[in-house]
């Protein structure tokens, strides 16, 4: 059987010098660090699955969506390839609400330069990266 590369949408919600992580649990990397966002659905805009996601998940609307980086992860633990498409949001409204508890424990803000560990693999490549806030 072919095995498919997929790709995910992490959204980077900024409030100063902020982002929004939740711990995942449930899925792979249960356990570690992460921002909101999933699977770039058949025909959907990059912003579209980040909306989406954000507000699935945690109840923010975001607005003023750029586009950033990406990271490619392999997790051989599940099996899966993901080519992770990180956009920053830095109009957002609303605080966040845990909307999906089988899949995160709670969302926290926490600073850029006081990420907490262990980091979602995508995430933690990201900043492997060199990526800071203020390349956005």
């Amino acid at each position: 059987m072919m095995q498919q590369v997929q790709v995910g949408v992490g959204v980077l919600i900024v409030r100063g010098n902020r982002i929004l992580l939740g711990k995942r649990r449930g899925s792979h990397g249960a356990g570690t660090w992460a921002p909101p966002g999933g699977h770039l659905d058949f025909g959907e805009t990059i912003e579209d699955c980040a909306r989406r996601e954000v507000l699935e998940e945690t109840g923010i609307v975001i607005r003023d969506i750029q586009r950033g980086p990406y990271t490619t992860n392999v997790f051989p633990e599940v099996n899966r390839h993901f080519v992770t498409l990180f956009v920053t949001a830095t109009d957002s409204e609303g605080e966040p609400t845990l909307l999906e508890p089988a899949r995160c424990d709670g969302w926290e803000w926490h600073s850029w330069n006081e990420l907490p560990t262990p980091l979602f693999e995508p995430m933690h490549s990201l900043c492997k990266s060199g990526f800071t806030l203020e390349q956005r």
